[in-house]
């Protein structure tokens, strides 16, 4: 850190001109480099987002970097953060987030993190806008995809876990981590990007704010503002969520950025008359720098000499962006210097992570493993993709590290034959000993701007399941796709469904590993997977009806969800199987009851269960613990997830996991926005996935 560097000083000695121009954000692109170095020179600049045509990491790129902090440097005394979209890869790309999720691997996901930081780093950007915390019940929406799924508490674990992986644990932080979005863009309605949401604050709070909460917990650095209104305000207007919630209840000192162009955009939503008020809103709202529209650059300074808005605002957003920039270190060191990468242990964490985060849903009568020495014939044409498997939000790639299924396949299987379905020859499929279906959505209809109305799979897909149904015995499906999918009209053609999500560049041999059993598949859904479109919204921590309608859990009576369909999600949240089977006891607890007393002041219930791998084949198992608040003053899920453990059980190993529930664990936020635990009974689950039956009751008194 720079630990010479007065923030206080700085801030005294620049003109009003110069501290706007800290809060302002520029795209930069080849055609405008020569602009850029003019306009630094005479008024320096907060922060640059890299454009698409600029090379990232070349020789040209890095020289092009060092000019521009350079005139920074020299002419205002003020380096410049160097900003890009490196979302969940940069040159070696990982799974994507939902993905990651879904390995229930805290540990392995900030290893991820630290890996693409050092990536990152090396080509000079020093503030990834990641990782973005949206809990999204809806898999129309294609930003699904960059979020860690529907679960607030899964959701708090990838927030610590990719920001302590960007940044590091040292006084001096490696790349600025940025929470995105803040918040609810998640819950947009229909899945339509960019539109409103509709979220009271009893689920703001409950739900979407959490995983914030817990990234400024980890000493986030940035927090980006959404797009989205919510409740009739738009996120980057409302003092109510920036200040109030953020800066002054969460506590958070770091400094909140725009979305792209989202200032402006003021002014389309209907709140400012012109840039220039939508300027104010959002400064005054506690909106710190301005993301490419430049709105700040052309409206504040008047806006400060008319009254519009106090200096007092203008130095505190100033001083907070100065402070990242000490701790970054850039102060100290602001110019890019290469050093060398090991990008060979990056391919394996690529690869251990995709296998991860891998989902075998259906396992009929042990179709997998394979032995690697059946014939096998290979239709899809996702088998040979390349780019689709990197997933909807990767800018700075190389297809050459990306391994496709069918590459993978055959390296673990020689015999392994592709067959091109499209020429309409089916019979081909009855050649083999087995047919993998391999079968996925492009990246085109995935990320930011991709929402799609069906999530059905197409007629053609359809038909080719059909075929290889009708011509072989055994049908093995691997699915590549970035968001959740409804499976019900083909999931019986299947034998075995193996969910490989877009998982990177490695996905092709992580692929493999599980086909051939070299990997136990130990993946969780992050996020349900319904049966029709029309169960959508789906999710597993819904409140009670009041007339025994809950049909996630199967609970239909005498009414039901719908008449058409089940209740049931095709594959809850948390489900996933492997190749070993395990047996849970049922679960103790070491007290039946503690005072609300006792919690506040740190105690807690312990509860353990009993695991055993009862077969001859080692594997990873996640075990969940569930809670269940069965009386309080408001409408509390039916089961909430409050804790995992994954761990490697070898054959006939019996551990015992323990779960530790106490103040933090129990409480929810009530109507009045505070946090409170209420006296009453708690049934706690322990189990595969939420579904889970047994459970042990606890008392808080």
């Amino acid at each position: 850190m720079d630990n010479n560097v007065n923030v206080e000083q700085i801030l005294e000695s620049m003109s009003l001109k110069q501290k706007i121009e800290q809060l302002t954000q520029v795209l930069f692109r080849k055609k405008n480099y020569e602009a850029l170095k003019e306009r630094i020179s005479k008024e320096s600049i907060g922060s640059i987002i890299a454009g698409l045509d600029i090379g990232i990491g070349g020789p040209e790129c890095l020289k092009m970097i060092n000019e521009l902090q350079r005139i920074s440097v020299e002419k205002h005394g003020i380096p410049i953060l160097y900003s890009r979209d490196v979302i969940y890869g940069h040159r070696i790309i990982y799974p994507i987030p939902l993905a990651m999720s879904s390995a229930f691997y805290p540990e392995l996901v900030q290893k991820c993190y630290e890996c693409i930081g050092e990536e990152a780093v090396n080509d000079g950007l020093r503030w990834s806008f990641s990782p973005m915390l949206d809990v999204s019940r809806d898999p129309r929406w294609g930003r699904i995809i960059e979020g860690p799924g529907e679960d607030p508490y899964l959701g708090e674990k990838y927030a610590e876990a990719a920001v302590k992986g960007f940044q590091g644990t040292g006084e001096t932080a490696k790349v600025a981590a940025c929470a995105k979005h803040y918040v609810g863009y998640g819950a947009s309605e229909g899945g339509r990007d960019y539109h409103r949401t509709e979220i009271s604050d009893y689920n703001l709070r409950n739900y979407y704010l959490r995983a914030f909460r817990a990234a400024v917990k980890s000493d986030c650095l940035t927090v980006m503002s959404s797009f989205n209104e919510i409740s009739g305000q738009p996120a980057t207007s409302s003092k109510y969520l920036l200040t109030d919630v953020l800066k002054e209840e969460f506590e958070f000192k770091g400094f909140v950025v725009s979305d792209f162009g989202a200032v402006e955009q003021l002014v389309r939503q209907g709140v400012a008359q012109d840039r220039q008020e939508a300027a104010c809103l959002a400064i005054n709202a506690g909106l710190d720098m301005d993301m490419a529209d430049g709105c700040y650059h052309e409206e504040l300074e008047k806006a400060v000499t008319d009254g519009r808005v106090p200096m007092e605002t203008i130095d505190e957003a100033v001083r907070r962006v100065l402070r990242v920039k000490v701790k970054l270190g850039l102060f100290e060191k602001p110019y890019v210097t290469p050093k060398p990468v090991d990008m060979e242990v990056h391919r394996r964490l690529a690869r251990e992570m995709a296998s991860e985060s891998i989902v075998l849903l259906k396992n009929e009568n042990k179709a997998l493993p394979l032995s690697g020495n059946e014939k096998l014939i290979v239709v899809g044409d996702m088998a040979h993709d390349k780019r689709s498997i990197l997933g909807g939000w990767v800018l700075d790639f190389d297809l050459n590290e990306s391994v496709s299924v069918m590459e993978g396949i055959r390296a673990a299987c020689e015999t392994a034959q592709y067959y091109d379905y499209s020429d309409g020859n089916h019979r081909m499929m009855s050649e083999g000993d087995a047919v993998i279906v391999v079968i996925g959505e492009s990246h085109v209809i995935t990320g930011e701007a991709s929402t799609v109305a069906d999530i059905e799979l197409t007629d053609a897909q359809k038909e080719m399941i059909y075929q290889a149904r009708k011509m072989n015995r055994k049908v093995i499906g691997v699915m590549c796709f970035g968001r959740p999918r409804a499976l019900q009209s083909v999931e019986d053609m299947f034998d075995a469904i193996v969910w490989a999500w877009h998982g990177g560049s490695q996905l092709g041999n992580a692929v493999a590993d599980i086909l051939f059993g070299k990997v136990s598949p130990s993946g969780r859904l992050a996020v349900t997977l319904p049966r029709v479109n029309g169960q959508i919204p789906i999710f597993y921590n819904c409140p009670p009806s009041g007339r025994d309608v809950d049909g996630y859990y199967g609970v239909e009576t005498l009414y039901k969800n719908y008449y058409d369909v089940e209740g049931t999600p095709l594959y809850p949240f948390g489900y996933g199987l492997s190749y070993a089977e395990f047996s849970y006891s049922v679960p103790v607890t070491d007290r039946r009851e503690v005072s609300l007393e006792a919690l506040k002041s740190g105690e807690k219930f312990q509860i353990s269960v009993s695991v055993k791998n009862v077969c001859d084949v080692a594997s990873k198992e996640v075990v969940q613990c569930y809670i269940r608040d069965c009386y309080s003053s408001m409408t509390r899920p039916i089961r909430e997830l409050k804790g995992f453990e994954k761990s490697m059980f070898q054959p006939g190993e019996e551990k015992t996991i323990t779960f530790s529930l106490g103040y933090e664990e129990l409480g929810f936020y009530g109507a009045n926005g505070k946090y409170v635990v209420e006296p009453g009974e708690f049934c706690v689950y322990v189990g595969q996935n939420c579904l889970c039956k047994e459970y042990v009751s606890i008392k808080v008194v």
